[in-house]
């Protein structure tokens, strides 16, 4: 049996793995149709820094992701508020482990107070944890 904590965990593994899927398709890049303009001869010769991408998630990862955001059918929909807080911090940066929605910025969005989004918070996990057990 998976304790609050371990739910907490499979579930930020799971956005971890969700941002470093690969984005494909075709992109709004692809209609800008002004040149960039370059600003020193260091730009010029392409020796600017490169942006770190985090490695492509395995099938495993991508499988026990699927698994993890599964859970969130535990939580009744009519109590979207609480998935959506779940899911929000959920999100982890896959390079840095940072929360990409901080408590304060969720309560922002929610229009409640940091506070009382931990504690829905909570909640939530422990409804995931109760619908883990009964299964």
């Amino acid at each position: 049996m998976m304790t609050a904590e371990e739910i907490v965990e499979r579930l930020e593994e799971a956005g971890a793995a969700m941002l470093a899927m690969p984005s494909r398709g075709y992109s709004t890049g692809l209609r800008l149709t002004k040149l960039d303009v370059v600003h020193t001869a260091l730009e010029a010769y392409g020796w600017e820094g490169r942006k770190m991408k985090p490695p492509t998630p395995t099938a495993d990862m991508v499988t026990r992701m699927d698994e993890a955001f599964g859970w969130l059918h535990f939580i009744p929909e009519k109590q979207y508020a609480l998935r959506r807080i779940v899911g929000a911090r959920a999100l982890v940066h896959p390079l840095t482990g940072r929360h990409v929605y901080a408590w304060r910025k969720l309560g922002e969005m929610l229009g409640a107070d940091h506070k009382a989004v931990k504690r829905w918070h909570e909640q939530a996990i422990k409804m995931i944890h109760e619908g883990l057990a009964a299964r």
